[in-house]
């Protein structure tokens, strides 16, 4: 049997698969149950400083494909509603009990050092593995100066990534954000900041649907609605092409990469580990399937390993990456062998 543990931006995880910070990652039960069900690791939901985040009621909308859900999901969900200590006591009680699982803690603070230095003494104190810079909100937060307002501007990201550098030696994902031009250029503010990996991709900001009864973006809050942020299955695509794009450019060439975007089954995250990824994050396929979808993940890709001959991730990670090149040396037809 293919041996599947690995290491993730400096974090030893027992497989490749990790829970995104998101909904199934907010607090102790449902870290708790993802571990009993055989992830490897998690990224606790995004904390924040007190007070806590008030959330509306209304949070999520779909895009269903031929009466079949779900292609995509989009949500206006903001990062934890809950107090900071008690976040902070369940991080340190998951792992005392689990400390074979990477337990990784997302982070959005403004963008000020003492507000980073605060924090980031909290979370040393908890024990926890490592954290991730939530730089990728696209709705609420960026709103408010974080989140994707951070992530869109490179000079920030480095500044921010340096903060946390400096004054923690816990190791540091940058998660980037998929609204921007070039996600190439976050990527080498993160690496030029000290980061120790990447995480990709956030969010797509989004209108998925319009009630045309109340004449509101979907989901419609009092008659009223606003762009969230867009994921699942969709989006792997997007996903992909820009994991590939960091996974090959000179200047963040061996950036650790953790995947994130679409990933469903074993065959998701094999493509994504070929793209050059260390490991994957998955979200939306734990809030449509349920935890235990880890188990055929991992069946799966031990299956697909031992069938092709790999002993272990490093044998077939980057390996699509070398076969990506851009469109002008790509092989030309011949005059004639094509209709246009």
């Amino acid at each position: 049997m293919a041996d599947l543990s690995c290491t993730i931006a400096g974090i030893p995880s027992p497989n490749p698969f990790w829970v995104a910070s998101a909904p199934p990652s907010d607090k102790y039960y449902n870290v708790d149950r993802a571990f009993r069900a055989g992830w490897g690791g998690v990224v606790w939901k995004t904390l924040g400083i007190d007070p806590p985040i008030v959330n509306v009621t209304s949070r999520y909308g779909s895009v269903n494909l031929n009466g079949q859900k779900m292609m995509g999901l989009n949500n206006n969900e903001l990062i934890t509603d809950r107090p900071l200590e008690v976040n902070l006591a369940e991080i340190k009680q998951i792992k005392e009990e689990w400390p074979d699982r990477a337990v990784v803690v997302s982070l959005m603070v403004p963008c000020n050092q003492n507000d980073w230095e605060y924090i980031l003494r909290k979370v040393e104190d908890t024990g926890a593995d490592g954290v991730e810079l939530n730089f990728g909100c696209p709705h609420g937060m960026s709103e408010r100066g974080m989140g994707a307002a951070v992530g869109q501007v490179p000079d920030y990201v480095e500044m921010v990534t340096r903060w946390v550098k400096e004054n923690s030696d816990l190791p540091c994902i940058v998660k980037l954000t998929p609204n921007i031009t070039d996600i190439r250029y976050p990527a080498r503010a993160a690496k030029a900041g000290g980061a120790d990996g990447v995480s990709l991709i956030n969010t797509i900001s989004s209108i998925v649907s319009v009630d045309l009864d109340s004449m509101s973006p979907e989901p419609s809050i009092e008659g009223k609605g606003t762009h969230g942020g867009y994921c699942g299955p969709a989006v792997k695509p997007i996903a992909l092409n820009m994991t590939s794009e960091i996974a090959r450019d000179p200047e963040t060439l061996g950036l650790p990469i953790s995947a994130i975007g679409g990933i469903s089954n074993w065959k998701d995250a094999a493509e994504f580990m070929s793209m050059g990824a260390e490991g994957v994050q998955v979200c939306t396929a734990i809030m449509h399937y349920g935890f235990r979808i880890v188990e055929d993940m991992i069946e799966g890709l031990n299956h697909w390993m031992d069938e092709k001959g790999y002993e272990k991730i490093e044998d077939f990670r980057g390996m699509a990456a070398k076969n990506v090149v851009d469109w002008q040396y790509l092989r030309r037809l011949a005059s004639g062998d094509q209709n246009e």
